[in-house]
């Protein structure tokens, strides 16, 4: 595992390669947002920028997306994965919102995975992002880049890894590392075929140093 120092370190090296790191779901308020990574559930957020302009345009509060029947809200999202069960927690969701909170989303990480649809992560992107709440998200990026450099341990849950990161870095780094994590995961150390040879990390990373021993025997048995 990671020591304080090593773990500073890398943070430092993530910050200097993406500086500009930030969350990349399009939206204009906190709803829209909520709607956003609600719909990003399993789906890149590329493929949900693409259906989320029309989708704003034609819906802008929670009393929009009860005015349609299901199916209707179902069509609008079906390039999405699971756009069935997305469709009915959103409508779920904004009645939820409606009578229960007044028409505006809670700021609260504890009240918004009330709403069908929301889970941990996607409150403490909410929360975070939104309404600008130290939290850390975990999402495949995140677990997937901790875990990697022994910042946590392989057998953590998503939920261990989330503790161990806010143990880990200080609470007003928490957002900032959450967008860094995921922009470092998503373009450099990506779920196949990492960019290890090019990362500044890779004088500590235990899984870098792993891969790149596994190369140079691949090339060594080639060659005989």
């Amino acid at each position: 595992m990671l020591n304080k120092a090593q773990i500073q370190f890398c943070l430092e090296q993530i910050e200097d390669m993406f500086p500009d790191a930030h969350c990349e779901l399009h939206h204009s308020n906190p709803f829209e947002l909520t709607i956003a990574v609600l719909l990003s559930a399993q789906c890149t957020d590329a493929l949900v920028n693409k259906v989320t302009p029309k989708l704003f345009e034609k819906y802008k509060t929670p009393q929009d997306y009860l005015n349609v029947t299901i199916e209707e809200l179902q069509d609008d999202i079906r390039s999405i994965g699971l756009y069935r069960n997305k469709a009915k927690n959103i409508q779920k969701l904004s009645e939820l919102v409606i009578n229960e909170y007044g028409g505006e989303v809670p700021k609260d990480r504890d009240e918004l995975t009330k709403l069908p649809g929301v889970g941990r992560k996607t409150a403490n992107v909410v929360v975070s992002v939104a309404y600008g709440v130290p939290a850390i998200a975990v999402d495949t990026h995140v677990e997937r880049v901790s875990k990697r450099l022994a910042i946590c341990k392989w057998k953590d849950s998503v939920l261990q890894v989330e503790e161990t990161l806010m143990k880990k870095i200080p609470k007003s780094l928490w957002g900032a590392t959450h967008h860094r994590l995921i922009f470092f995961g998503r373009y450099h150390c990506k779920a196949q075929n990492p960019n290890c040879p090019e990362c500044p990390l890779l004088s500590i990373c235990r899984e870098g140093k792993k891969r790149m021993n596994q190369k140079e025997k691949k090339k060594l048995s080639q060659k005989r």
